[in-house]
């Protein structure tokens, strides 16, 4: 039987409803943005066009880049046009494609930053064996198994949010379209939904940061037989990884390991994961890397 629809497009309130303040966030988000978009592409920019960084853990942050950029772009210029415009509509089509472009681009991020872990293993713990492992071939086809994985994941969470009937109301507490506010807005009993919801992109990210946390763990401990010098580099480079990844799957477990519930606290923490996290990859990967910061000076002289 097909999900009756009665509602075509969904009202979002927002992120600020203080009139007051609006014009601040305005200013604010654009900066943030357009930070975003440049930083991102310097990185991009900077990796495709010099020879010095030629390695797989660039070749992977260069596609970081873009995912952070891209997922940024999802949401950011919505909020930020959203903030001087009385009433905030989405149509269901655009409600339902921006859930999909959300998750995609999220989960294969969340995938990247797995593949960027399993190079650092390969690189400080089998220093010998790595360029024989990390082929050109293995890193194009890990980075292609990312977008894959991003892609079935994110059809499988609008599959099971398109199914769901929705007759009303049709406002969304939030400043986009996310699984759980449109949960709540369903028409339906959602408790299957949720526990598959929370099965496809909570146990996802728990595992995944399970992963990465146990591969820097080992990283940390084999550093001990290193000299002084190689160990600091090594902790450099796993320093920068593992802020990225704190920052990033902290919010996306809070989010979504979790029953079909929304909480008032959940529109700030999605702005970390979709609009500060992107905009702090560039920063995080370029303040603590000497090899990227020579490479933009030779870029720019």
């Amino acid at each position: 039987m097909e999900p009756t629809q009665n509602v075509t497009e969904f009202i979002l309130l927002g992120l600020c409803h203080n009139e007051m303040l609006q014009p601040v966030c305005f200013v604010f988000f654009v900066l943030l943005y357009i930070a975003t978009v440049l930083g991102n592409l310097l990185i991009i920019v900077t990796v495709k066009s010099s020879q010095y960084l030629k390695s797989p853990m660039y070749f992977f942050l260069s596609y970081l880049s873009f995912v952070d950029m891209c997922l940024s772009s999802v949401t950011a210029p919505k909020l930020i046009a959203d903030f001087f415009v009385e009433r905030k509509t989405i149509s269901f089509d655009g409600c339902i494609a921006q859930l999909f472009v959300v998750h995609f681009f999220g989960c294969t991020e969340i995938f990247l930053l797995t593949v960027m872990a399993y190079d650092r293993y390969f690189a400080i713990c089998k220093p010998l064996h790595y360029t024989t492992i990390m082929t050109g071939y293995v890193c194009g086809s890990l980075v292609m198994a990312s977008w894959v994985g991003g892609f079935v994941h994110s059809i499988v969470q609008t599959l099971l949010t398109i199914q769901l009937p929705f007759c009303g109301p049709n406002e969304i507490d939030h400043y986009f379209c996310d699984v759980h506010p449109l949960l709540k807005l369903a028409c339906a009993d959602t408790y299957l939904v949720g526990v598959m919801v929370i099965a496809n992109t909570g146990m996802l990210s728990l595992t995944c940061f399970v992963v990465l946390v146990v591969s820097y763990v080992i990283i940390l401990v084999s550093l001990r037989t290193r000299s002084s010098e190689g160990r600091r580099k090594a902790l450099s480079t796993c320093a920068s990884h593992i802020a990225v990844v704190i920052i990033f799957f902290g919010p996306c477990i809070f989010m979504y390991l979790r029953p079909s519930t929304t909480f008032s606290e959940d529109k700030m923490v999605t702005v970390f994961y979709t609009i500060i996290t992107p905009v702090l990859n560039p920063l995080i990967y370029t303040l603590r890397n000497k090899e990227v910061k020579n490479a933009m000076r030779k870029l720019g002289s």
